[in-house]
């Protein structure tokens, strides 16, 4: 064992003896610096000197992301050039196509591997730039698609029959010139330039739409009116013509057929009488209606006391040209109420003029105590009333008694674009008149707006009525309503008298006769006052209920401040009052420059959002005018839909009890 171990021993000493002995090159070396440590070396550094001076020539130096991102966008410009310059090639050429769509993928690939690059190396600033923009894009056409939707409802819900008669209709019968008459206006009127016509059409604020306009006269002389009903309107006070008789009297005394918009009291009345008297003493003149013969001209007014008004205006005048010994000119009125005998016997005595409301016009037509063989002007008076009020059937009906053409004159203060679009089917080249926007209030009315609790109205009334000294006219919505208003006011000593659709016709007339000469205080009314009807004296007009309809509300304050004097509107609003109402008189009461209550003011709705998105847009809702809401909330609208199809039902159930 020990001997083993000793030659293990020996044998581990001779090799490391080995290991440590130094070789030739060691040597050498010993006597110099320290030997470099080894360097390793590969086969592809073996090569000639020749491979690697070609190496150093390939050699492809280091981009910078940057450069390199440059580089394709350069790339991809130049491609976007290109490929428009091919496209151009491609609408010549019809061979290049198949070409073009083949290159197109790979180039519309490249497209947006680009635009994805700009948009991971877009700075926070320019991504939110971006989105911006996207954002006002979507709006836009968000905003451009609510408009696009009022215009598919206003001409789903327009008329599509033409207001003509039923003859016209079925013979395809158009008339393209206007009526000729002999009335030309003064030749240095002619002469003016249209520049001269349209600075005094801005000085008293008129606009006017149509062909071959006449020209608008500022004085009744240049109007070429006669001496006697020039002393007539001296008379009652009226020495120079209003805004719209200044260009309305001269359009319908050319024969022209007009749309007349004024705000209430401006004196559309004489718009449209003045000149009815003068042609039918024309007619007389040359040729004497005879028994059986006439009208020449018709008025259809949409309430009795309106169409009452309207033929005493005529029968003034009538008288001027009378007295002055010229022949004497016959007005007749046709209203529900009164006997109609007498009617037609003053009918069959001849008449000049008629002034009807279209039940009672429409009985004496259908019954042939009426004919309209020569009659050859026509007025509507508050049309757009009238077609509210549900005569839309009864005025075609009444187009089918003419036997020729006719002049077709439309007037009222409000009168939105539905009815315009509609009224112009009846109209040859009509000319329309506007004073003002179709629609606005009085601007010399001051309108307060008063919250008031329901059961305090009564109570409140008596303070209200004293703000003014009298005459007081008081509106209010329910027939029940205006019997309670008008007893409470009796007992409290005041002089008052009041009208609704309930009282006879004879008791209406009294009322309204001695409100206007003044030997009652108090005028206790529904809306059947409120249209039309001149009270000159009215200081105060108090709305003990706010209207359902915002063009109801424009008509009962109008019935102050006419002919320029100032007048006092007071309404009485609270929580029962509909939204929709409250936001159009707020925005009314803005555009009028009205005090705004606070709780008005807190009001907001959707038209003031994209009416604040884009001021251009037209404000409020072209189916009813009201400026607080759009036509796709308009309440107008959906209670005349219900209206239609309540009657559809109706219709339908009975014709299912005839089976």
């Amino acid at each position: 064992m020990g001997l083993l171990l000793v030659s293990c021993y020996f044998r581990l000493v001779v090799v490391a003896s080995l290991l440590q002995t130094p070789t030739m090159s060691d040597v050498i070396t010993a006597t110099d610096d320290p030997p470099p440590p080894p360097v390793k070396r590969y086969r592809r550094q073996e090569s000639s000197s020749s491979e690697s001076s070609e190496a150093d020539d390939n050699f492809t130096p280091y981009v910078p992301v940057r450069e390199r991102l440059k580089q394709k966008l350069t790339k991809f410009d130049q491609i976007v050039k290109r490929a428009g310059t091919d496209d151009e090639r491609s609408r010549s050429t019809a061979g290049e196509e198949s070409q073009d769509s083949q290159s197109k993928p790979s180039e519309k690939a490249l497209v947006e591997e680009v635009y994805d690059v700009r948009k991971a190396h877009a700075s926070l600033l320019d991504q939110h730039t971006e989105l911006k923009k996207k954002a006002e894009e979507l709006k836009e056409s968000d905003r451009d698609r609510r408009l696009k939707e009022e215009e598919e409802i206003l001409r789903s819900v327009a008329e599509k029959t033409a207001l003509k008669g039923v003859a016209e209709l079925a013979k395809g019968i158009q008339y393209t010139d206007p009526i000729k008459t002999s009335w030309r206006p003064p030749r240095y009127l002619l002469d003016k330039s249209q520049d001269e016509l349209d600075s005094i059409r801005n000085k008293h604020r008129i606009l006017v739409e149509g062909e071959n306009i006449p020209p608008l006269c500022v004085t009744f002389q240049e109007m070429k009116l006669q001496r006697e009903i020039i002393e007539g309107l001296k008379k009652q006070g009226i020495i120079t013509p209003s805004p719209i008789q200044i260009q309305g009297i001269p359009a319908v005394l050319s024969g022209r057929d007009m749309i007349g918009i004024a705000f209430t009291g401006s004196g559309k009345t004489l718009v449209f009488v003045l000149p009815l008297v003068l042609m039918c003493m024309e007619q007389e003149l040359m040729l004497p209606f005879d028994r059986d013969e006439g009208p020449y001209g018709l008025i259809v007014c949409p309430s009795r006391e309106l169409a009452r008004q309207s033929c005493d205006v005529a029968k003034y005048y009538a008288d001027c040209f009378y007295r002055a010994g010229k022949p004497r000119l016959k007005t007749c009125l046709c209203i529900g109420g009164v006997d109609v005998r007498e009617q037609a016997d003053q009918i069959r005595r001849g008449v000049h003029m008629i002034f009807a409301t279209p039940g009672r016009l429409l009985d004496l037509l259908d019954k042939k105590r009426l004919r309209l063989d020569v009659c050859r002007y026509l007025c509507l008076d508050e049309a757009d009333r009238m077609i509210d009020m549900g005569f839309e059937e009864d005025v075609r009906r009444i187009f089918s008694f003419f036997k020729g053409q006719r002049q077709t004159l439309l007037f009222s203060a409000t009168m939105p674009k539905k009815i315009q679009t509609f009224a112009r089917s009846a109209l040859v080249q009509p000319v329309t008149v506007n004073v003002g926007r179709a629609g606005a209030a009085n601007a010399s009315i001051t309108q307060d707006v008063e919250y008031v609790k329901q059961e305090a109205k009564i109570v409140y009334l008596l303070p209200t009525i004293a703000k003014t000294p009298p005459p007081v006219l008081v509106f209010a919505e329910k027939k029940q309503d205006v019997d309670a208003i008008h007893e409470y006011l009796l007992i409290k000593g005041i002089a008052a008298v009041a009208i609704h659709a309930g009282k006879d016709q004879e008791e209406r007339s009294r009322a309204v006769d001695q409100f206007k000469k003044g030997l009652k205080d108090v005028l206790v009314a529904t809306d059947i006052a409120s249209k039309g009807l001149d009270f000159i004296d009215v200081q105060h007009v108090i709305n003990f209920d706010m209207p359902g309809d915002i063009e109801d509300y424009v008509h009962r304050i109008g019935r102050t401040g006419r002919s320029g004097k100032k007048g006092v509107a007071t309404t009485f609003i609270n929580k029962s009052c509909d939204e929709m109402i409250l936001l159009d008189l707020k925005h009314l009461l803005i555009e009028a420059g009205q005090k705004l209550p606070s709780f008005l003011m807190a009001l907001e709705s959707e038209e003031d959002t994209l009416a604040q998105a884009d001021p251009n847009v037209d404000r409020g809702c072209g189916y009813c005018g009201g400026l607080g809401h759009r036509i796709t909330a308009c309440p107008k609208l959906e209670q005349n839909q219900m209206k239609q199809v309540k009657s559809k039902r109706e219709f339908l159930a009975a014709g299912t009890n005839d089976y």
